[in-house]
């Protein structure tokens, strides 16, 4: 048996094929594109995603014959987006993408309403979906008066491929409209956001099957079946089944674009307040919570962009021996701050510059400004007692081992660095899938993955990066005053 798992990125959807060891066999991908037609909107077209998804299966399944094998599928996909379906299951606009923040002012209405956090266990962002619709109902009425179901991402691959209206909990708990804690629809929710329970899709565990593949699918993939879909799951939920952080104490710290610290819970403990983000996990009974910010190694991008450099070449000049934090202060805020600040509008800076000012020292000064913004995330889940003894660390900017050294001080915790090979979110995929097929406990088939190195604290300057934090903390307050 083969099973199969679809990553429905923003930018592309990647697919990995698995056998029944969990092995990788093959992989593909195939990019899209956003239209942003206005400033602060960001959309897609769902018909994008299958065009992409149907040219990667033909050449997965040209190029390796075990697809021919195929009996579990998992699909991960990109939180928040609303997708609109009328009545004879059809799109009715453009996907409304996480990213996009037209909504600001319906998010700060409905996160102002009562009860509104206590029941979704968050604050409403202005990416999350119910906002959004609230949106559309003031600026599209002729659309909302005609939508039947409102599908993320990726239930809405899953009604592709199954025909039915189902999606899984984790990510349904990123809409607002999720009783996170009891797993369920919230009629007050939706209430609040002027929708309706039929309006929404039925909800499954990611675990569990969400229904068959359809036969016009099996035929025209050259599947004998029956192939199972599983509920699925968010991209974040996806990738801690991908690296088997499914337990209390077990989480990953994500470099990538943005920043994401994760922490699986055993039980439910929300905190909106801190701007930590609560969600169901893709495993039933687990939770999981994570804190974001939005400029990780984007920050160093930009530095390297503006520099003329490439980041590589900017890491480089810092030799490899982690010192204590310098003069020159950081403010990752590029493009505001989701945790802990929750502020759309702060900006980036630096402090501290002198005539004798580096490249090398403003590089620094950015590595030590995303560490301490992860451990602004850190320092929110420790005050809901999550249990983060050790984080896998993956992501582009894992690659500087510099860098986690820095964030394993600065954090105060070990940093486990996974061998090469797949543990991201298509590998969570094809283990939902798997598990939906095979009837398989979770805790046989999400397993952590083989560690290259273990990077431990500096523990000789755990009192001076401490110090320094404090006085990122304060830098926020001054620093937004004066913009």
């Amino acid at each position: 048996m083969t099973f199969l798992g679809i990553d429905l990125g923003t930018s592309g959807v990647r697919l990995l094929l698995i056998n029944e060891d969990g092995q990788p066999i093959g992989a593909t991908e195939r990019a899209y594109h956003a239209a942003h037609p206005h400033p602060g909107w960001s959309e897609q077209n769902p018909a994008d995603w299958i065009a992409a998804l149907e040219e990667a299966i033909t050449e997965l399944r040209d190029q390796h014959p075990q697809f021919s094998a195929l009996r579990g599928i998992g699909v991960a996909g990109h939180m928040h987006g609303a997708t609109l379906i009328d009545y004879a299951g059809r799109p009715l606009r453009p996907c409304i993408l996480w990213n996009d923040t037209r909504s600001h002012a319906q998010a700060a209405r409905l996160d102002a309403k009562d009860h509104v956090r206590a029941i979704s266990g968050n604050i409403v962002f202005p990416g999350f979906t119910a906002p959004k619709l609230e949106w559309v109902r003031e600026n599209e009425p002729e659309v909302f008066t005609k939508i039947a179901k409102v599908l993320l991402p990726a239930a809405y691959l899953n009604f592709y491929l199954t025909g039915d209206y189902v999606a899984d909990m984790s990510d349904s708990a990123g809409t607002s409209w999720l009783d996170v804690g009891n797993r369920r629809w919230s009629d007050t929710l939706l209430e609040a956001g002027n929708m309706r329970p039929d309006q929404m899709p039925r909800l499954v565990e990611g675990t569990e099957e969400a229904g068959r593949l359809r036969p016009a699918l099996l035929d025209k993939w050259g599947l004998s079946g029956p192939v199972s879909v599983a509920g699925g799951a968010g991209d974040n939920a996806a990738a801690a089944c991908g690296i088997g952080a499914q337990d209390e104490g077990q989480g990953f710290v994500s470099l990538g674009t943005s920043g994401v610290l994760l922490s699986a819970r055993d039980g439910y403990h929300p905190a909106p307040k801190t701007a930590l983000h609560t969600f169901c996990h893709a495993i039933p009974g687990r939770w999981y919570q994570m804190g974001v910010m939005l400029s990780a190694t984007d920050s160093l991008n930009w530095l390297a962009r503006i520099t003329g450099q490439n980041p590589i070449e900017l890491t480089a000049e810092l030799d490899g021996t982690l010192r204590k934090p310098g003069s020159v202060r950081y403010l990752p805020y590029l493009s505001g701050e989701r945790t802990p600040h929750n502020d759309a509008e702060i900006r980036g800076s630096f402090t501290g510059l002198a005539t004798d000012t580096s490249r090398a020292d403003l590089t620094r000064a950015v590595l030590e400004g995303v560490a301490f913004g992860l451990l602004d995330s850190f320092e929110a889940l420790v005050a809901t007692d999550a249990k983060l003894n050790q984080l896998i660390a993956i992501g582009g900017g894992s690659a500087s081992r510099y860098w986690i050294e820095l964030i394993a001080t600065a954090l105060g915790v070990p940093l486990s660095l996974p061998k090469s090979g797949e543990f991201g979110a298509a590998l969570g995929a094809a283990r939902l899938g798997m598990t939906a097929a095979t009837g398989t406990t979770s805790d046989s088939i999400m397993t952590i993955p083989e560690t290259r190195e273990t990077i431990e604290p500096n523990q000789a300057l755990r009192s001076a990066f401490d110090e320094a934090y404090q006085g990122f903390r304060a830098a926020y307050p001054a620093i937004k005053a004066c913009q």
